[in-house]
């Protein structure tokens, strides 16, 4: 509402529209003659609500923004980025001062002192790298401390009842194993497990997989990344998932 050039009279009977809740109850409690002027009304506002006023917060603020033990680095830096968002006048290199020296995770610590000033762009584009790692190593970290189950076979589930032939005589037994896992329950990973072996191929963690028989002449539309072969998606590859597990 722009009031520039009118006088006191028509900002004082024009003051009370843009209040609401708690601010209007208070105007309309003001004893009768109190205001004479508008500065009088601006005077007792200010007076009342100083401290509901919202004030920017100081670099100081930041300071505290610490990653506590056991938070994920990607919660932290959410945090961080928030409180960024609210201190005016913060430059780069406070904000990656800051943050380094509250940083927990070793490694992405050690890559932010490889030069003295980052971007906070740059450094949430480093950080996926790191997060990632991390979240890998939680999910093997929590899948190691699952305990192994061995469900006993059962027909169907890998051996078949015998036969018998026409002469009576018992018929070989006819054994099939049908791709299927070890276990029964899987850990739910935080990524989708064709991701997850992407970021873990090269890094030396998973054991080599077995060959499969029909490497050649395996379904073309159907390719397994962990076994180099046809026959299955990744995603639906039980080897792998025995491995993560």
């Amino acid at each position: 509402m722009n009031l520039e050039g009118v006088g006191d009279e028509v900002r004082c009977r024009a003051f009370p529209v843009t209040l609401a809740g708690p601010a209007i109850r208070w105007f309309n409690a003001l004893p009768q003659g109190s205001v004479t002027t508008f500065t009088d009304i601006t005077r007792a506002f200010l007076a009342q609500f100083t401290t509901r006023i919202a004030k920017a917060k100081h670099l100081i603020n930041l300071l505290w923004v610490t990653q506590r033990s056991g938070e994920p680095t990607r919660k932290y830096l959410d945090r961080f980025n928030d409180e960024c968002l609210e201190i005016e006048g913060l430059t780069d290199s406070v904000a990656s001062l800051c943050l380094t020296n509250r940083l927990l995770n070793k490694d992405y610590r050690k890559h932010l002192t490889t030069k003295p000033v980052w971007t906070m762009q740059e450094i949430q584009n480093v950080a996926r790298e790191y997060i990632n790692d991390e979240e890998v190593s939680q999910v093997m970290a929590a899948n190691k401390r699952q305990p192994t189950y061995h469900p006993a076979r059962q027909p169907g589930n890998g051996e078949w009842p015998k036969e018998h032939s026409k002469d009576g005589t018992p018929a070989k037994t006819i054994k099939t194993f049908p791709r299927a896992g070890k276990f029964t329950n899987y850990t739910t990973l935080t990524a989708p497990i064709v991701k997850v072996y992407q970021h873990i191929a090269d890094k030396g963690i998973l054991s080599k997989p077995r060959q499969l028989k029909d490497r050649t002449e395996g379904n073309k539309n159907l390719y397994c990344d962990y076994h180099k072969g046809f026959g299955h998606k990744t995603q639906d590859c039980f080897y792998l998932k025995d491995v993560l597990e």
